[in-house]
């Protein structure tokens, strides 16, 4: 199935370690965005899963216990495959300096926390279509 908003994306990795936030996501992605998703709790988790699941875009929480956003991202990039699938870091810290590191990581972008989930998968379509554009 593809998703209704962006047509060239259709698996997605979610990966954060508030479970609440887990479950808003799934809804967000999956029913309303048309996504087929795999939820991560942790970076650990999302090294572990991404190359069985082969997502075509990572959503990735910034702060997280253990492995943060930034160091799952660096490990992600060195499995086969993962070096090119976009990513885009959600997070409540939107300072410019962080802004900028993220993006020097290779993100699309930086998606704020709280969002809203009947907005999300648009605004993941607006970022992807921004970086093929």
């Amino acid at each position: 199935m593809t998703a209704v908003n962006s047509p060239s994306i259709s698996r997605v990795m979610y990966v954060e370690d508030d479970p609440d936030i887990r479950a808003i996501a799934e809804i967000a992605l999956q029913d309303v965005g048309g996504f087929e998703i795999a939820l991560c709790e942790s970076g650990a988790v999302a090294v572990e899963t991404a190359s069985g699941f082969d997502p075509e875009l990572i959503l990735l929480d910034v702060m997280m216990p253990g492995m943060d956003g930034p160091t799952t991202l660096k490990a992600l990039r060195e499995l086969d495959g993962m070096a090119d699938v976009p990513v885009i870091f959600m997070t409540a810290r939107l300072q410019k300096s962080e802004i900028r590191e993220y993006q020097e990581l290779g993100a699309l972008g930086v998606i704020p926390k709280p969002f809203d989930p009947m907005t999300l998968s648009e605004q993941i379509a607006e970022m992807v279509q921004g970086a093929q554009g």
